[in-house]
């Protein structure tokens, strides 16, 4: 018997020098005999652990086990069977913090690289003539769902409701669907092409997108809900939150939702191809110690800044990006500033940055968050001249939507008040999932709370068999509580 490895497999990797300058994707994949290798380092426990880690619920052995068999077709069919985006999950779910964190072997050594075989065997489907068809389930249920948001929890939903048998709509606000996967993701992490791709898998499925729908705007949710007997609400958080310091509004502050945006959205790395530039400059600096902080910082770099900093006010310990994002970060040249926050931009004469003043921070007692709270030093402020700055705080959901749908409930953080289990909001026939109820979170958590609210969506439509949806009913009683 062929003795078992005990380290994973690495994976193999632009070169960092190479990397810096291109935005092609730096992982590059397991081979055949790679992805064999890895997988046969699972010991199939009989009670997994790491799918309780997982937040969709993918049969981790099973699927493991047919790579181990070199069977791919089955790989990849027992991940769809739960998932329909595997190749996204295999490159941005943070597996180490999740799945691979409840693996056996991650107690004494390393666990199984099981993000990086989803993504193989999403890649190796991609490559057959014929893609493997994710299975379609129930009987056409007559009736109808619609969907808000074409981002990974609207596209989890739609996914789950079409194979449970009924007619699902997305309503997309953008010219394109995929939501934060396509204007957050820059293409060296997730290719844009992946995400199209699986899209196109979802609308397989016989789901219909329509683009540039801004519901709240074109269509409000009380006027899907004439037409559909449910709706889903997926739409994310794209409210970018501020630093409200001197100089904010100078020219060349972005929010990394606008700075990503452009990059991604609108091609601004293939200009002139594209007419769509973004101002980099030699300087730039990031404020924020997330993913989308490691994104923003390491596309300016790729866009030709000769220095890119990233400012965060704790430690490297306390950074919430992904530890292969730092990682990668470091080895293409970003500096890090820690325990620093910014207190004013300063500019010239035109109002463009030029300048942002920090201060020193130090940590103190631990605050909500479990980390310890950053306190300022007095008399410790220092300038760096700079010619872009990317605010990367976080971001919340646009009121939009809360705001011309009567009876549906937010909190103090403009997030909707919603069921965990169910997804259920406070209007009757509405669920919700993803940042919209919980802010800025990860791809597969979004998707999970996506799955939630489609079983609970498929069982309320089963339970209602009147022409009438369940929430006409209750309306009368809403409106005169008002």
């Amino acid at each position: 018997m062929k003795e078992r490895p005990v380290s994973r497999i690495a994976i193999p990797r632009q070169s960092a020098r190479q990397r810096r300058r291109n935005f092609e994707e730096v992982a590059l994949g397991y081979t055949a005999a790679m992805a064999v290798t890895e997988a046969s380092r699972c010991l199939q426990c009989k009670n997994a652990k790491c799918i309780d880690g997982c937040p969709v619920g993918i049969d981790i052995p099973g699927f493991i086990k047919a790579i181990t068999e070199e069977n791919f077709t089955a790989a990849i069919e027992i991940l769809k069977s739960d998932n329909v985006l595997p190749g996204i999950c295999g490159r941005v779910c943070p597996q180490e913090s999740q799945c691979e964190q409840l693996c056996i072997l991650d107690i004494k050594g390393q666990s199984v690289a099981i993000g990086r075989l989803e993504r193989f065997a999403a890649d190796w489907e991609r490559l057959q003539s014929k893609p493997v068809s994710a299975a379609t389930g129930a009987a056409p249920s007559g009736k109808k769902v619609a969907v808000v948001g074409a981002g990974p929890a609207g596209l989890t939903a739609a996914a789950d409701l079409a194979r449970m048998g009924h007619g699902v709509t997305i309503f997309e606000s953008l010219h394109t669907p995929g939501g934060v996967l396509k204007y957050g993701i820059p293409d060296f992490r997730l290719p844009s092409a992946i995400v199209d791709e699986e899209v196109n898998n979802v609308k397989n499925l016989g789901v219909d997108i329509e683009l540039n729908s801004v519901i709240g705007k074109t269509e409000t949710v009380d006027e899907l809900l004439d037409r559909f007997d449910a709706v889903f609400l997926g739409t994310g958080a794209g409210l970018p939150l501020f630093l409200h310091i001197p100089g904010e509004n100078l020219s060349g502050v972005y929010s990394a939702n606008e700075f990503l945006t452009r990059v991604n959205l609108m091609h601004a790395y293939q200009f002139p191809a594209y007419h769509t530039p973004v101002k980099i400059g030699k300087r730039v600096a990031v404020i924020g110690g997330g993913n989308v902080a490691m994104d923003a910082a390491r596309a300016a770099l790729r866009l030709g800044a000769d220095k890119v900093y990233v400012i965060y006010r704790r430690s490297e310990v306390e950074m919430p990006a992904r530890r292969e994002e730092v990682e990668n970060a470091v080895e293409e040249g970003i500096e890090f500033v820690f325990l620093a926050n910014p207190v004013r931009f300063s500019g010239d004469e035109k109002r463009n940055l030029t300048g942002i003043e920090c201060i020193r921070m130090k940590l103190g007692e631990p605050d909500s968050s479990g980390r310890r709270r950053p306190v300022p030093q007095d008399g410790s402020q220092f300038q760096m001249e700079l010619d872009v700055a990317i605010v990367a705080l976080g971001t919340n959901p646009n009121p939009l939507i809360s705001r011309s749908t009567p009876g549906l409930e937010v909190n103090r953080w403009g997030t909707l008040v919603c069921d965990e289990a169910t997804g259920r909001t406070t209007r009757p026939g509405v669920w919700a999932g993803g940042d919209v109820v919980t802010g800025s979170a990860t791809v597969i958590s979004a998707m999970g709370a996506a799955r939630k609210a489609a079983r609970d969506i498929d069982d309320y439509l089963k339970r209602n068999t009147s022409p009438d949806p369940v929430w006409r009913k209750n309306q009368a009683g809403n409106d005169q509580n008002r």
